[in-house]
């Protein structure tokens, strides 16, 4: 850092993330973020679904916030979609990749990827 004007920038970035994880909306992402999901890779999904969001102006219509355990280690990373009026959907095994591709095809085009949720055959 070399200036306080660089230490406020980073700073207004950050809280756009942290505010961005509790708005309100139709949809809400959340990734679980227990020690064994940290462990797995959870923390450059969650990033990657919030950047996302961010990125595409989303923000006004879908949450991405994170929880502890779900409960289902062995699938870890996991990231859970709410959607009003529907089915909730989980994907298991996620990855920065992979969130991006959910974020493209499932949250902006209303279709779940079901290769990555955790009903798919290939887990």
């Amino acid at each position: 850092m070399k200036s306080l004007e660089e230490l406020l920038a980073i700073k207004a970035q950050m809280q756009e993330k942290v505010a961005m994880r509790k708005s309100s909306g139709d949809i809400r992402i959340v990734v679980g973020m227990a020690t064994c999901g940290i462990a797995a890779g959870a923390r450059p999904v969650l990033n990657a679904f919030v950047e996302g969001v961010n990125d595409n102006g989303l923000g006004a219509s879908v949450t991405v916030t994170q929880t502890g355990c779900i409960g289902i280690c062995q699938f870890e990373p996991v990231v859970e979609v709410y959607e009003k009026d529907k089915e909730k959907v989980t994907y298991v095994k996620m990855t920065a990749e992979k969130a991006k591709e959910v974020l493209e095809k499932h949250i902006k085009g209303g279709k779940p990827v079901t290769e990555y949720t955790i009903g798919a055959s290939n887990i």
